[in-house]
């Protein structure tokens, strides 16, 4: 067998040829191809990149899906592991303080170090702008590590505090509104909360101090509507920060305007 190819087996008993590489002591899969000489081709690719005295930029930039038999996962992946000394599946280059995840060359996303060891065993996927990862079998959201919900809208719920939207790490990214329904409101340098429920249209519910108080209004107006006839699925309010008991004893009492009331 060429240097780097190791013959395999399909299910249904003919050839497979692996490719690998070893690197710093580390043996690298390259992955499968139809003949030897392609899986050759691929670990003398991956040789090259090794050599390579290029930049990363440059490299990330260079590679083809057309030229290169290498995924550029691998390709991202492969060059981590030449300037970090460390081999990482997903698309991953290390920094000093956080690490760029690419999704493809033109675009990568920047994470805290922190995240280091689960994005390293969880790919990201993108659908439109939606991203994502696949965990226990479900689709989870990478906003939702930082606490954002699936309805929060950017600008409004969220922002970039450097205006970056690729750069997510958690110094980056400031909660505005964190409850559904809850809009905070600064007026002559103090914030209040102000609540609204869509039923036909926004209902303003109230105006509170706090945000905690805000999100248990939004939760008893949904309440009173619902006991009122009104056939619709409101998102419930979690309200953390509140025991039970702090929960039971302020949505018994907080204000409610007279629309929902008398609706």
């Amino acid at each position: 067998m060429l240097k780097g190819v190791y013959l395999g087996k399909k299910a249904d008993g003919s050839n497979l040829y692996r490719a690998s590489i070893t690197h710093n002591l580390k043996h690298i899969s390259l992955g499968s191809f139809p003949d030897e000489k392609t899986a050759h081709r691929a670990y003398l690719e991956a040789a090259r990149l090794f050599k390579s005295k290029r930049p990363f930029e440059k490299l990330i930039e260079s590679h083809s899906e057309e030229r290169h038999l290498l995924s550029f996962e691998k390709w991202v992946s492969l060059i981590n592991m030449r300037d970090n000394r460390m081999y990482i599946k997903t698309p991953i280059y290390l920094e000093k303080r956080s690490f760029l995840y690419f999704l493809d060359k033109n675009t990568h996303y920047r994470f805290d170090v922190d995240d280091l060891f689960y994005y390293s065993n969880h790919k990201i996927m993108k659908r439109g702008s939606h991203l994502f990862v696949a965990d226990y079998g479900m689709q989870v959201s990478i906003l939702s590590r930082y606490g954002i919900k699936s309805y929060a809208v950017m600008g409004r719920d969220y922002r970039f505090a450097n205006g970056d939207p690729y750069d997510l790490r958690y110094a980056n990214i400031e909660i505005i509104n964190k409850y559904f329904g809850v809009f905070k409101e600064s007026k002559n340098g103090t914030d209040i909360y102000v609540t609204k429920i869509h039923v036909n249209g926004d209902i303003i519910v109230g105006k509170y101090k706090s945000e905690a108080e805000a999100a248990v209004a939004y939760n008893r107006a949904a309440d009173i509507l619902k006991q009122k006839g009104v056939k619709k699925n409101f998102t419930s309010n979690f309200v953390e920060e509140l025991s039970e008991i702090e929960y039971a004893s302020l949505f018994n009492r907080v204000r409610i305007s007279d629309k929902i009331r008398n609706y």
